[in-house]
């Protein structure tokens, strides 16, 4: 018997770098264990050229991608989601739809490169960052044995798995 191919769907408000990034590192990371996608609630309706470029820079895919809204993923036929991850810190503070099925979630933010001003340099640097943040915390998901841990240890490791290094959280309160 095989082992079970998991979904994970990657999200932030523009859909247009972190999770776009996040996405191609599991998609080729994670082939034949996990199927990747991403969103957004807000999506920009383009993906950064940054984002893109700074996948190939890597030796990752930067083609079949695309600025999409998660209600995409929560509507009738849409892939049933394992695991959800905010990685910004607006999307982790909305109203998320219901998502079939039940996934595990967790919010592994890292700031957001597309923010950054500045010399076509200091952006490069800003999406290299987030890249690496990114690919370490989907290194250390990849290696979870998701076969033999319950769920309350699973969103345990999934949890700290946010914290690692570069992390951001969500502001709670206004």
């Amino acid at each position: 018997m095989s082992e079970k191919i998991y979904n994970v769907l990657f999200l932030c408000t523009g859909n247009s770098a972190r999770s776009i990034m996040a996405e191609g590192i599991l998609r080729r990371d994670g082939a034949g264990r996990f199927n990747a996608f991403s969103a957004g609630s807000q999506p920009k309706g383009a993906v950064n050229p940054y984002a893109l470029t700074t996948l190939a820079s890597f030796g990752y895919p930067a083609e079949g991608f695309s600025s999409k809204s998660w209600d995409a993923f929560a509507a009738p036929g849409a892939p049933e989601i394992d695991f959800v991850f905010t990685v910004c810190d607006n999307a982790a503070g909305e109203a998320c739809p219901v998502w079939p099925g039940q996934p595990m979630t967790a919010h592994w933010g890292v700031e957001d490169p597309a923010a950054v001003e500045g010399s076509d340099i200091e952006k490069q640097r800003a999406f290299a960052t987030a890249f690496r943040y990114l690919k370490n915390r989907i290194d250390q998901f990849r290696a979870i044995p998701l076969h033999r841990l319950d769920r309350l240890a699973l969103g345990a490791r999934l949890r700290e798995i946010g914290d690692m290094e570069g992390a951001t959280h969500p502001h709670v309160g206004a």
